[in-house]
């Protein structure tokens, strides 16, 4: 590389003394029809071509890229390179590098974000930890490094492995297989599974004990994006059962975010170089930060030479589900470890932070995408269901969900209630129309034998997270899971609807079929919910579930709002939803989120907070629509009818089209513009650079004025960079000049209570 450099330099100097000859230009002396002239600038117009060539091989070098992944996608492939020595192998996509020493251990020695060239790794530790049968264990290493600051690579040669660590016996190199085998029924943003290379590293012991335990660590590298899911997997190979303790499936000494003198773990900030998400994540939080079991920030104690006097600096990630602390292993059966998905971030900056986030989701759980256009009907006979299914195709929507205190009991599996339901399901499918029905399984009592069992008290006390709920590993659950499977499959079902999955709860009794006790009770019960929402999606069966299970199949929860709300009057409503709106989608994309409008009374509120009849309150009905439609997000309508008059069907038609129009783009990323205080104006705007249509602005006024405002609109993540074509609804564009921040100024007027939309090519 540093040759290409070499010539690159020189051929600039030959093409700089081509470009002088223009300066002194005569037309008699440098006659263009001059064979020689002709011959001295085709040599030019090549030097440059090279010129450029190795400008751009000198940045790859570098591990540069020429372009913002979150905005044009990068087409260097993931790829897995060993050294000639066979000392190094490097995990690489032009966006994320991390490099093995394999020789006489395994350790990660080099973890580098490509983006902005910051360096993850301070110092080496175990690839991973096992606790097996009470002793904890190291899988990979190296050691002898005594400054824990820094890592310089010419010491790395002087390191050594430990006898009694977990060594390498072999690896392996493969195509990046789905996690999921997804099958994509309806609209999605893209049913294409993402594409990569894994890495896995299998390791043996040198204890006698054992010797025919095989643990493996597992790297999959993603195409066109800086992240890396970590796994690990325990086979026992053996003639009796083994006891796993904790498994720490990811070990990393991360460089400090900030130095402070005196200071504990809690106070001080981690990491933001790198974003950690896993899946085992549950308490209904709709928030993954807030649901994360498994993220660790701890002190690291061999650090001494760090800032703080009391060695409390967070700068040692650790991976692993805090209640795992004992599932037996049984000769043949092989333990999974979560996934560890590992971001790597280079700004502070929320959007952009978001967006990786978001990027990440449509990566590895592309069923997210999927965004059916649906309502949630409250009935009470079969001709009401029947009614909801005409009415949904009349408008344009595509599917129908059973809701809570309806007519449909998934648990019932007998033979009439299939055959029931089954009828109904064809006749929804001969409409266009999918169907689907709703299921509680926690915030309920069962009976002694089948629920949480308090560990405290040895009772199945209040002590779950809803108060009473039954245990997802007893009798009861066992046939509950398989009552809903029986139940999908033979009816045609195309959504399934799990309101308060297992939510986390601990369970100590010793005789339910589905654990062996307490250490394990979380695990299995995890498993068993997961396993579920995996089950479905390989069906076809789309899941809407009020927790954070979106590895692992599900496709949507809520957006995050307050039940009691919707008793509020309508006008606070819609502020209150378009809040709910624009907090909600800083991590999810729209299609991850449900929002909700009660199209009758719920929980309590008078005449001014329902929209029966549905006439009467039709301005109301549309802009509810089009805020939640208008930002992607598909809301629960819920009440027994979509439109009570003609003109009713019209206008919800009208909307339906609009979105369907759009649907793209307002399923793609969302830019936060301003929040709904109701003060002045708010709106969040849509952005797509791979579309011919760019962005869409969605604006509202609050007041009961008209408002007339100009405001600076961030163009940088619609991709384009100099002009922009902005029209308001399906008026004449005008052509803006972006500024040096990719921004222009655009001026609106909006009528008091008024919203619209202007469109960006």
């Amino acid at each position: 590389m540093k040759i290409f450099c070499f010539w690159g330099i020189l051929y600039f100097f030959r093409l700089s003394a081509f470009i002088r000859c223009f300066d002194t230009f005569d037309s008699q002396v440098f006659n263009m029809n001059n064979p020689i002239n002709q011959i001295f600038i085709k040599r030019a117009f090549k030097n440059a071509a090279f010129l450029l060539i190795c400008c751009f091989a000198t940045r790859i070098a570098n591990g540069q890229t020429t372009s913002d992944w979150l905005i044009k996608p990068l087409k260097i492939k993931a790829q897995v390179i060993v050294d000639r020595d066979q000392k190094n192998i490097t995990l690489y996509n032009g966006l994320v590098k991390r490099v093995f020493r394999i020789k006489p251990n395994v350790a990660s020695v080099d973890y580098e974000n490509l983006s902005n060239g910051q360096q993850l790794l301070r110092a080496i530790k175990p690839e991973a930890s096992v606790t097996i049968d009470g002793r904890s264990y190291n899988v990979g290493g190296l050691y002898g490094q005594t400054e824990n600051a820094y890592l310089q690579a010419d010491s790395i040669n002087k390191y050594q492995a430990h006898e009694d660590d977990f060594y390498l016996r072999n690896y392996t190199i493969s195509d990046l297989h789905p996690y999921i085998e997804w099958k994509p029924v309806g609209w999605s943003m893209g049913n294409k599974q993402a594409s990569g290379k894994t890495l896995t590293f299998s390791y043996n012991s040198n204890l006698s004990s054992l010797k025919d335990i095989c643990v493996n660590v597992n790297y999959e590298l993603f195409d066109g994006i800086p992240l890396i899911v970590k796994s690990v997997t325990i086979e026992n190979k053996s003639r009796h059962s083994i006891k796993l303790g904790r498994t720490t499936n990811e070990i990393l000494a991360l460089v400090e975010e900030e130095s402070a003198v005196v200071g504990s773990p809690e106070q001080m900030k981690k990491q933001h170089g790198i974003y950690v998400e896993t899946n085992y994540a549950f308490n209904n939080a709709m928030r993954y930060d807030l649901s994360d079991q498994t993220t660790h920030w701890l002190a690291d104690s061999a650090y001494t030479s760090q800032v703080n006097y009391n060695y409390q600096t967070p700068c040692l990630l650790e991976i692993y589900p805090e209640k795992v602390t004992g599932v037996v292993l049984n000769p043949g059966e092989s333990f999974r470890s979560v996934r560890t998905h590992e971001l790597l971030m280079d700004s502070y900056d929320r959007e952009r932070r978001g967006l990786a986030i978001r990027t990440m989701y449509r990566t590895v759980a592309p069923w997210t995408t999927e965004n059916p256009i649906f309502m949630h009907l409250v009935s009470r006979t079969d001709d009401e269901v029947y009614r909801a299914i005409d009415q949904c195709a009349a408008t344009g929507y595509e599917a129908l969900i059973l809701s809570f205190g309806s007519n449909c009991d998934m648990e019932d599996t007998s033979a009439t209630n299939i055959a029931r339901w089954k009828t109904i399901t064809g006749y929804a499918h001969s409409k266009g129309i999918k169907i689907g029905g709703y299921s509680l399984f926690s915030s309920r009592r069962i009976s002694d034998e089948d629920d949480v069992i308090d560990p405290k008290t040895g009772k199945p006390d209040a002590a779950a997270f809803f108060g009473n709920a039954p245990c997802l590993g007893s009798k009861w659950g066992l046939a509950y899971i398989a009552k809903l499977k029986m139940f999908i499959a033979n009816t045609g079902f195309d959504i399934f609807e799990n309101d308060g999955p297992y939510p986390g709860d601990v369970c100590a009794s010793t005789v339910h079929p589905g654990h062996t006790g307490l250490e394990d009770s979380q695990w299995k019960q995890m498993e068993l919910q997961k396993g579920l929402y995996r089950w479905c999606r390989e069906q076809g069966v789309y899941v809407n579930a009020p927790d954070w299970y979106f590895l692992d199949g599900s496709n949507k929860i809520g957006i995050g709002y307050r039940e009691v709300n919707f008793s509020l009057p309508r006008q606070d409503q819609k502020i209150l939803n378009r809040q709910n709106i624009y907090d909600g989608l800083w991590e999810k994309t729209p299609a991850m989120s449900w929002g909700f409008v009660p199209l009758t009374k719920y929980q309590g509120g008078s005449a001014d907070a329902v929209l029966e009849p549905l006439s009467e309150h039709l301005e109301d009905y549309t802009q509810l629509m089009m805020q939640y439609y208008g930002a992607g997000v598909q809301a629960c309508y819920r009440g027994p009818r979509l439109y009570d008059t003609e003109k009713t069907r019209i206008e919800v038609r009208k909307v339906i089209s609009w979105y369907k129009k759009y649907r793209t783009l307002l399923n793609s990323d969302v830019i936060h513009l301003r929040r709904a205080d109701g003060r002045d104006w708010d709106g969040i705007m849509h952005v797509n650079p791979t579309l011919k249509t760019k962005g869409m602005v969605m604006l509202y006024n609050p007041l009961k004025e008209k408002i007339t405002r100009t405001i600076q609109l961030p163009l940088y993540y619609t991709g384009l960079s100099s002009k922009a074509l902005i029209k308001e609804k399906d008026g004449i564009a005008s052509s803006y000049v972006l500024g040096r921040d990719y921004s222009v100024k655009l001026h609106f007027t909006l009528q008091p209570g008024a919203y619209t939309w202007f469109v960006i090519e």
